[in-house]
């Protein structure tokens, strides 16, 4: 029948879906229904699945016992020991251990464990990288032993079955220059075609910089223009060179010339370059073309960095312009840059040796307030800066902060404390510094025991008292 679909529907069916749809309402998905209707209610969407991680490098390569040990020891001559236990146990070692070892023996400066290595380097035929000689080259130049390294250099490839590159070639090049071995580092660049090294920009810096150094500009420019005949393209670091050169030697206008010279050949000039030209504006007295020339430069693209400001606040500081210097900072905060803890430190340590000790302190308390940690360098300024003024007491103040924050005072420092303090009758004083100064092995010499007792020779207490510390102690304060 037509109308039976209008019939009443019974109540046990009505009583279900009532049932059911409160059910609906009252579920965890009630949210959707309320804010979209039943009708528009979507199908709910699959969940997203992660992608698994896919391990790195490292985390896919086998952990090797000897590196992990190797980390955890910290004597180079356990370590080398330590090497050789794990030999004796039918361990072989690769290369990743040899170079680990070699590391951590040549910053020792354990060179006869480093001789050592490299003669089972050697034995074995360990096929080692470029990278760990190059290392060594370096460490070996430090430690001015430049024969061990031009023998290393050439044995590379003869011996360590190890490619050369211009990579080793220049940090040979770099340590003879570095050492002043001039006509060793000439021989060697003028060779280095023939020894099959095509040289870079890299190579021609190096010789640039000796020559400018050793104030050839001459010889420099005939660097150079062999540079620019090979077609080795010049860097940001060929031009800053030679400008920086002439602006110490006061000729700005050359400089300002091979400035224009860069720009024209599309060489971008950095932040040191600017710097440079600034500094020397300021040598010859020109502060606001060279404030000038910072604001100038982003215009070029090159935006401001702390290098060119810290030309800024030597300028002002050299001058006793404080306020000034003090305006620099608010200024730099204004444009968004960080003083870092060297243009902090020229303002405290000009404040210092201008006997305004407080003046500092109080720019070592702002530069903590704004989030910069002081350096050793920035405690040792204020603490002189306190003795040079003879407030003992003040540095004393200071030296505990500092010696809080694990730095310390250099020998000098300590010396006019201890003499400071015991003039002004301060013995508990003294003799914290001195056992300061025993823990870190540091002594007071004999010229500063003479000067206490020469000073206090008529106060026989006093003298007693610094003699019963010397003797309760034996030597351990004198040098």
């Amino acid at each position: 029948m037509i109308y039976s679909r209008f019939k009443p529907v019974g109540t046990k069916i009505q009583s279900s879906i009532e049932f059911h749809y409160v059910t609906l309402l009252n579920s965890k998905h009630s949210q959707s229904y309320r804010s979209h209707g039943f009708l528009h209610n979507k199908p709910r969407k699959k969940p997203i699945r992660e992608r698994p991680h896919k391990p790195s490098r490292n985390q896919l390569r086998t952990p090797i016992p000897f590196l992990n040990d190797l980390k955890q020891c910290e004597n180079p001559a356990r370590a080398l020991s330590l090497f050789h236990r794990y030999y004796e146990m039918g361990i072989k070692h690769d290369y990743p251990s040899y170079a680990s070892l070699v590391y951590k023996l040549a910053r020792a400066k354990n060179f006869e464990g480093v001789d050592a290595l490299l003669d089972l380097i050697r034995k074995y035929d360990i096929k080692c990288q470029e990278a760990v000689f190059i290392a060594l080259i370096q460490h070996f130049g430090k430690a001015e032993l430049i024969d061990k390294a031009v023998e290393l250099f050439r044995d590379m490839g003869r011996l360590y079955n190890c490619v050369r590159t211009v990579k080793s070639f220049n940090t040979i090049l770099n340590v003879l220059v570095d050492n002043d071995r001039v006509i060793d580092a000439t021989e060697l660049f003028r060779d280095g075609h023939k020894l099959g090294f095509r040289l870079n920009s890299v190579s021609f810096n190096i010789m640039i910089k000796m020559w400018l150094e050793e104030g050839e500009w001459v010889k420099s420019r005939q660097v150079f223009d062999e540079m620019l005949e090979r077609e080795v393209e010049p860097t940001a670091v060929t031009y800053n060179c030679q400008i920086g050169f002439l602006c110490k030697r006061g000729n700005i206008d050359k400089a300002k010339s091979f400035f224009e010279d860069m720009v024209r050949k599309e060489k971008k000039p950095n932040a040191v370059t600017y710097a440079l030209l600034m500094e020397g504006l300021c040598s010859v007295g020109k502060y606001n073309s060279a404030k000038k020339l910072m604001f100038d430069m982003e215009y070029r693209g090159c935006k401001a960095q702390l290098v060119n400001y810290g030309v800024l606040m030597s300028d002002l500081a050299r001058r006793g312009l404080i306020d000034e210097a003090r305006g620099l900072l608010v200024e730099m905060k204004k444009r968004r840059v960080k003083p870092d803890v060297v243009m902090y430190n020229i303002l405290i340590n000009y404040l210092c040796k201008e006997g305004k000790a407080a003046e500092g302190y109080k720019v070592l308390v702002d530069m903590q307030v704004g989030g910069c940690e002081p350096n050793a360098a920035t405690y040792r300024m204020v603490v002189d800066g306190f003795c040079r003024i003879g407030d003992f007491e003040g540095g004393l103040k200071v030296l505990n902060v500092m010696l809080n924050s694990k730095h310390f005072p250099r020998m000098e420092t300590f010396c006019s404390l201890v003499i400071g303090l015991v003039k002004g009758g301060k013995m508990d004083d003294v003799c914290f510094v001195l056992e300061e100064m025993e823990r870190r092995n540091m002594r007071l010499d004999l010229d500063s025991w003479e000067i206490l007792v020469k000073s206090f020779c008529k106060d026989h207490e006093v003298v007693a008292r610094l003699l019963i510390d010397i003797t309760s102690t034996g030597d351990v304060f004198l040098a």
